[in-house]
């Protein structure tokens, strides 16, 4: 039965005293957001962290949530996202009411190299996890499945203009093709089952617990091992910035007051060309953490003569930019970091959690993971 109609008008159900399913939970957003649920609002319910635990999910990033609420109101299930099985148990065994979709293989350099992991992964798991909903659900209106996706569906930008919620996707990547095809599945489950769906599409995000493999996670740590900060071509390309926090603020909104069938854009409104933040982590780092004073760089009189420009990627977008009117508008969201405040923040943090830095650089997090995690999934 096909009521979207009905729906549209509908609000989220109250996630509060919510059972919230979060998948890719152990990953850079997912556990931010977790925290945020724990520290900075008024949830009563139960939360479940789904995740696969793949190369760049860790539970680390979780330990105090596991101290204060394991076991109560929080839970760990490891498994994938295109286990229809599994899933479904998790969802039934928690009476879970609303999903909030992380998952996602989400690197644009891994995507150029191996694409199948991105099909698979935030297609055919989007899919699943649809199937799931739609199954158990049975067209209840009581319920939400919230997608976040990118706002690298929308292409590429000239020097001027804005990806509008309504601008037509035209993604260059493997990465933003995936994430654009599932997009697509989730507003075809509201159109073509009447399921309370919502999505987000949001800018570049940036904060403390970073996988070191995006841009400001690894010059951050590159600058303090003294190694070559890479930059893609002339460095000019413009990403919008949004601080991880502020971001998860705003799904928190769009689960209380969002409505069914919506995309919100969340951005930073903090447009960056990729040199200048580099430039700008090295005029931090050397208030911060002065060159004199790091032992491990040497023969250098300044971070910024670490920088090296490298031949630029495949389908590089020149400029991402958003404009979020919208969730401002309707839902009375705004950013609370600026950008230089955030990214000291964000640098303070990195130099200050050198276990957290150490483990992932060795890869111990995994056996950590392995031995704390592995007999739960037996």
């Amino acid at each position: 039965m096909n009521n979207a109609c009905t729906i549209k008008a509908k609000a989220a159900p109250a996630p509060a005293s919510a059972n919230i399913l979060v998948t890719g939970g152990a990953g850079f957003i997912g556990s931010n957001f977790i925290r945020y649920v724990f520290d900075k609002t008024d949830f009563s319910g139960t939360l479940v962290n789904y995740d696969k635990l793949t190369y760049a999910g860790n539970l680390m990033n979780l330990t105090e949530v596991e101290k204060k609420f394991g076991g109560g109101k929080y839970y760990f299930e490891r498994g994938d996202i295109r286990d229809y099985d599994k899933v479904g148990k998790v969802v039934e065994k928690f009476n879970v009411n609303i999903i909030v979709h992380f998952a996602a293989e989400s690197h644009v350099d891994r995507s150029i190299f191996g694409p199948r992991d991105f099909v698979e992964t935030n297609i055919n798991g989007t899919f699943s996890l649809l199937e799931t909903a739609r199954h158990l659900w049975k067209g209840r209106t009581d319920v939400r499945f919230h997608h976040i996706s990118t706002d690298e569906v929308y292409g590429s930008l000239g020097d001027t203009g804005y990806f509008f919620e309504t601008t037509p996707y035209d993604p260059r990547s493997p990465y933003s093709a995936s994430k654009a095809a599932s997009d697509h599945l989730v507003r075809a489950y509201f159109h073509t089952y009447g399921l309370p769906v919502t999505i987000s599409n949001c800018s570049n995000n940036y904060g403390p617990y970073h996988f070191p493999e995006k841009l400001i996670p690894l010059v951050i740590l590159n600058a303090l091992e003294g190694k070559p900060l890479p930059v893609y071509g002339d460095g000019k390309n413009v990403r919008d910035w949004l601080y991880v926090e502020d971001h998860c603020e705003a799904i928190w909104m769009i689960l209380n007051r969002g409505k069914a069938g919506e995309t919100y854009n969340i951005g930073g409104e903090c447009e960056k060309q990729n040199i200048e933040i580099v430039n700008k982590i090295c005029a931090v780092l050397e208030k911060l953490y002065p060159i004199k004073e790091n032992q491990r760089v040497e023969r250098i009189s300044g971070y910024s003569e670490l920088i090296t420009f490298v031949g630029d990627r495949p389908g590089h977008d020149r400029r991402y930019a958003i404009n979020c009117e919208k969730i401002k508008r309707e839902l009375g969201w705004t950013q609370r970091h600026d950008f230089e405040n955030g990214l000291k923040d964000t640098i303070t943090w990195y130099l200050k959690n050198t276990e957290w830095i150490n483990s992932i650089r060795s890869g111990e997090y995994r056996k950590w993971i392995d031995q704390n995690y592995t007999r739960r999934t037996e």
